[in-house]
């Protein structure tokens, strides 16, 4: 794991290069996911059936074979023990309340003359969720995917998720049950994204696809963009910490690497003023290291895409870690709360030592779909907003358009658009 010192003469050098961190090879795989998405809108269902033969390593012989039914949903349901469907249901529970905070309300605003401007509400019909599988299966993501969804009204939400060798994790098919699920089915990759996106064997497209997934479903999420609405690009996980000598080596140690277990990609990333604390935290990461089920993977991304940055100051921590714009944020200083104030690019904020980043992946009750690579400078977490549309609502009186009318004429008229201005023009008269 490299050190980084911001006095270094090659700091500014070495730290452009973890700015592109971000960089999905998108191009590279472009051709193979455009050559996938065409074959689903052309060919459907058996495209399909065929894509998940190919990548799923399982014969799925009519399309009846990739559906998850909701009898299987709640079977897996009743299978867990007592404390997992508690553990699961007090999840839904504190997402779901986190959630109803952000419904937006439709609205109307009434001047004197008789104008009536607002706005109006409107849930998206159909929704597609993506939950990844493959090296992991997350349950998790089924929760904080469809809980928004379901809060913003969607009458109707779709999942795929892949299913190696015909196999399924009972924990996300228990959380299918527990969010009501009524069509789900076994596809993953690119392919799912297309068969979201274009429909298939009288399955209606999807309005909007959610989800994170690897840099195929990333891609092909760019690709279906405008044929239906996306969440954002989502590459690697990732995750940043601000902190100070009053830091516990230890528990950010573990929580770097909670990041570099997902995923060979993952990135893992300290800033401190502290030199000691950077030393003892480098210390503490190798001795866990080897502790970790997930070893392989985690020492990759530890080795390639992991940092300890040492800086003159916790000011210039702060503005490093804006410029990075990190997917997870922990503050662990003395006063955490003192520097949000002057966090402006983060996906998550985490403030304190007891409030690791694993906490918001599971049970705090924000969602957890966020943006990475960077992109926590334009795009927000995973939302309501999401699966919701906004009407503008506009009806003038016949003195209302009297009173401004004139005004627009001359617009349209600067405009060269002679037709907008007689329309308005005839109602003057």
């Amino acid at each position: 794991m490299q050190i980084l010192n911001t006095s270094s003469k090659d700091f500014d050098a070495k730290f452009n290069e973890l700015l592109k961190r971000g960089n999905m090879d998108i191009q590279n795989v472009s051709k193979v996911v455009l050559e996938l998405l065409n074959d689903i809108r052309n060919n459907g269902k058996d495209a399909l059936l065929k894509h998940i033969k190919t990548f799923d390593k399982w014969n799925p012989h009519s399309f009846k074979d990739i559906e998850i039914s909701p009898k299987v949903m709640q079977k897996a349901y009743n299978n867990l023990s007592k404390d997992m469907k508690n553990a699961l249901n007090l999840a839904y529970d504190r997402i779901i309340n986190y959630h109803l905070k952000q419904k937006s309300k439709s609205w109307i605003d009434f001047e004197e003359n008789g104008t009536m401007l607002g706005q109006k509400i409107t849930s998206i019909n159909r929704a597609g969720l993506y939950i990844p599988g493959g090296k992991a299966a997350y349950p998790s993501s089924l929760l904080m995917n469809a809980i928004p969804a379901i809060v913003a009204g969607v009458k109707e939400i779709m999942i795929c998720t892949p299913a190696p060798n015909n196999e399924m994790n009972d924990l996300l098919l228990a959380a299918m049950h527990i969010c009501d699920i009524k069509e789900a089915y076994k596809v993953g990759g690119a392919s799912a994204i297309g068969f979201m996106a274009y429909g298939s064997n009288n399955i209606k497209k999807v309005d909007v696809i959610t989800g994170p997934g690897n840099i195929y479903v990333a891609t092909a999420k760019k690709l279906v963009f405008g044929e239906v609405n996306i969440d954002m690009i989502a590459g690697p996980s990732e995750i940043g910490i601000i902190a100070d000598k009053d830091a516990n080596a230890k528990f950010i140690a573990l929580d770097l690497l909670s990041q570099a277990e997902h995923d060979e990609m993952a990135s893992s990333i300290l800033i401190t003023d502290d030199k000691a604390l950077a030393l003892n935290v480098k210390e503490e990461l190798e001795s866990s290291l080897k502790k970790l089920k997930r070893y392989e993977i985690t020492s990759k991304s530890i080795q390639n895409r992991a940092c300890i940055i040492i800086t003159k100051s916790i000011d210039e921590a702060v503005s490093l870690m804006n410029e990075i714009a990190p997917e997870h944020l922990e503050i662990i200083t003395k006063n955490p709360s003192d520097l949000l104030p002057f966090i402006t690019n983060a996906g998550a904020i985490f403030l304190g030592a007891y409030t690791p980043e694993a906490i918001g992946d599971y049970i705090a009750g924000p969602n957890h779909t966020l943006p990475t690579g960077g992109s926590a400078r334009f795009f927000s977490p995973l939302s309501v907003d999401n699966f919701i549309k906004k009407s503008s609502i506009i009806s003038f009186s016949k003195s209302a358009i009297k009173a401004i009318g004139k005004d627009c004429m001359l617009i349209a008229d600067s405009e060269g658009l002679e037709a907008h201005k007689k329309s308005i023009e005839i109602r003057l008269k």
